[in-house]
């Protein structure tokens, strides 16, 4: 008897397993929320230097003020960053009204004026916005880097609890840990709202990073584990579309709270909702069984066959038959692999180099590309609801093409499509802004197309016995771009278009990695290192229908690392 059986006498997918998905999906909608929080919570209102304070007492207009104290720039617009030394009088003089500011005449026959930086702080327009935490800590000029450093620090929050909770759960459970990372989340996610400063809310956000990926991981393995094989895929997918919907979820909340506190304070207190009903929540038998905790696996086995109205089938179950079921994976558990075994040998040492291209330029691009959405000069709320709502099709299109098509051209496609998409962006003009958004769309549907295949991709490319450690591997690759994608904005600075070439030059590249990577549709799982060195020298074979089933499990497994 396998473990799966004892699932199905307990009732593999009757009330218990409905209600335990559900409850787990839903703080998944809450996560697209913290991931994109940042779109909102640090929009850059338009800004421009402080009049000079001896105008405080003046009887000037709001445009006049503005007039004789801030140049424009080349696209006639107040210059953000710069003021005249003194006010300049006889700009409103010239033609006797602020009318013609915008003009230049006054300046021309005055010639130019001496300038100087914001001195006196800044003035701020936030009709769309209450506050932003760019007003509240004036994060713009010489300081608007730090505005990218602070989605930076969140995402390396996400990289530091991938690494930590995950060494936890293996060690203290998927529902201790799932628990201690909701009450963080919330928290944590409380007193960012409350910060005082920007180095606290930081600080705040990088817990909030860390509970994020503790949230993940526990989630996705507490649902695959209590579920039977079959329908894995399509939990795993449905579970996958609640991320998606978060994303329009966000854009509603957003654009009812402007002020950024409160919209930071909305996002997180739901986190304590999910805390005190995740008592309820099961461990993982399968867990209790390999960390030598056989009773309380029979004990939870039985409690799931009560509810689902099974109890006597439940009563049948004793540690000696749990045991027994879980005996391939405790031998399976076994073993001294390492990462390093990723690089090895020749094939898996490509391999690994190319999927590690192929990781870190998605993540890359697609944070670049989600995490920027004023720069299209569309209604954010707007943009962010098209960005969400485009991954649906996105992800339909991109299993469809890896059933019929292949793996490898997919993967391929979808980045070269998506890299060609963003630098075709560089070359519409500014004024066009449908077209504009109408590139940026599709290439970041085709980058949320690519985590999709991304994932069962790699799965089948690694064997049996290092398959969890080459998992990790990506996974890290992955947060390593995320957080260097806010930061690549800043080049900007220096040359407008460098950011958009940097953007699209990365999935095009590992788009041409991505060819030399082996096909798998078709193909057995690899169990050794061996099968993937013969894999490599063409020495494959057609996978039978058991493979099959064994491909099935471990493509729905795979959904517990996307975190």
């Amino acid at each position: 008897m396998a473990f799966g059986d004892l699932l199905e006498q307990v009732g593999s997918t009757g009330r218990f397993q409905i209600l335990h998905v559900t409850l787990l999906a839903i703080p998944v909608f809450m996560m697209a929320s913290h991931n994109l929080l940042q779109n909102f919570v640090a929009a850059v209102p338009v800004h421009y230097c402080s009049a000079h304070t001896n105008l405080s007492q003046s009887r000037l207009s709001t445009e006049q003020t503005l007039l004789i104290s801030v140049p424009l720039d080349h696209q006639g617009k107040p210059e953000r960053c710069r003021r005249y030394v003194t006010p300049q009088w006889h700009l409103i003089a010239v033609n006797g009204t602020s009318s013609s500011w915008g003009q230049g005449d006054g300046e021309e026959e005055w010639g130019e004026a001496d300038l100087q930086g914001c001195t006196d702080g800044w003035s701020y327009n936030m009709t769309e916005m209450t506050s932003t935490i760019i007003s509240d800590w004036h994060l713009v000029c010489d300081m608007r880097s730090l505005k990218e450093m602070g989605q930076t620090v969140y995402m390396g929050g996400v990289l530091v609890g991938a690494i930590v909770f995950g060494g936890l759960s293996d060690r203290y459970g998927r529902r201790n840990l799932l628990l201690f990372s909701h009450l963080l989340m919330a928290t944590a996610g409380t007193c960012a709202a409350f910060s005082t400063s920007f180095s606290l809310f930081c600080l705040f956000r990088f817990i909030c990073g860390m509970s994020l990926s503790g949230m993940g991981l526990n989630t996705f393995s507490l649902i695959v584990e209590w579920i039977p094989t079959r329908v894995r895929t399509v939990v795993g997918t449905l579970t996958g579309y609640c991320y998606t919907v978060g994303q329009l979820i966000l854009a509603v909340v957003a654009y009812y709270i402007r002020d950024w506190r409160w919209l930071t304070l909305a996002v997180s207190l739901p986190f304590y909702v999910f805390f005190l009903y995740a008592w309820w929540l099961h461990e993982s038998s399968r867990w209790l069984v390999l960390s030598n905790n056989p009773e309380r696996a029979v004990k939870n086995l039985k409690s799931v066959a009560k509810f689902n109205g099974r109890q006597e089938e439940g009563e049948k179950i004793d540690v000696k038959m749990v045991q027994e079921s879980m005996k391939k994976e405790l031998s399976c558990s076994q073993g001294t692999h390492t990462v390093l075994d990723l690089f090895r040998t020749t094939t898996m040492r490509s391999m690994t180099i190319s999927l590690s291209a192929v990781w870190l330029s998605t993540s890359f691009a697609y944070y670049g590309l989600a995490m920027d959405l004023q720069k299209f000069g569309v209604d954010i709320y707007l943009i962010q609801v098209i960005f969400g709502a485009v991954d649906i099709p996105a992800k339909v299109v991109i299993t469809v093409t890896m059933s019929f098509i292949g793996r490898r051209p997919s993967q391929c496609g979808a980045l070269i499509v998506a890299g060609v998409t963003i630098l075709a962006n560089l070359l519409v003009p500014n004024d066009q802004q449908t077209l504009r958004t109408s590139l940026a769309v599709v290439g970041k549907g085709c980058l949320a197309a690519s985590f999709n295949c991304c994932y069962l991709y790699t799965g089948e490319l690694y064997p049996t016995i290092i398959r969890q450690n080459g998992m990790g591997w990506v996974s890290m690759m992955a947060r390593v771009g995320a957080m260097v994608a806010p930061m690549v904005l800043l080049t900007g600075d220096y040359r407008p278009w460098l950011p958009g070439l940097i953007y699209g030059g990365a999935p095009i590249i590992s788009g041409v990695a991505a060819i030399f990577l082996p096909e798998t549709l078709g193909s057995p799982l690899p169990d050794t290192i061996q099968d993937v060195e013969d894999r490599g020298s063409g020495r494959t074979s057609k996978k039978t229908p058991k493979e099959a089933i064994i491909l099935q499990d471990t493509q729905s497994n795979l959904l517990k690392q996307a975190a």
